[in-house]
């Protein structure tokens, strides 16, 4: 294996640990794991500008909340503390690494998975889901 395939190896670790971290936290709070996707878009250092200067190495996450919302100032900041809680061990690895996230809660009436409509949050059919790990007719 040369270099650069040893190092895109250990990204896929690192990249698939991360998400199953996330993930797992949402599974803890009661939802099914397949609500919880996770996309690692590369960008180049050419194109990843910060104040209008380029960024020679920078993650920028985007989270979207659709099946739980918080309720006020208080939730979201507990909201921001847990992912800072679940990121910062992966992002301290990286020596002058910009990084940022941000999320946004978008309406469930907005939502579908597999041309369904999620059931309620909490709900028993939400809870086979998730038991089943796989939205379901219902």
């Amino acid at each position: 294996m040369d270099d650069s395939s040893h190092a895109r190896d250990l990204q896929r670790r690192g990249n698939h640990q991360l998400a199953s971290r996330i993930t797992d936290h949402y599974e803890r709070i009661g939802l099914p794991r397949f609500y919880v996707i996770t996309i690692f878009n590369e960008t180049r250092p050419e194109d990843f500008y910060v104040g209008g200067e380029p960024t020679p190495i920078g993650v920028r996450i985007l989270i979207d909340h659709i099946a739980r919302h918080s309720t006020d100032k208080e939730s979201r900041e507990q909201i921001t503390r847990w992912i800072k809680r679940i990121l910062h061990p992966y992002m301290e690895k990286h020596e002058g690494l910009h990084w940022e996230f941000h999320a946004d809660e978008t309406s469930e009436d907005l939502w579908m998975i597999n041309g369904l409509v999620p059931p309620q949050g909490g709900s028993e059919v939400e809870k086979a889901w998730a038991t089943a790990n796989v939205a379901s007719p219902y």
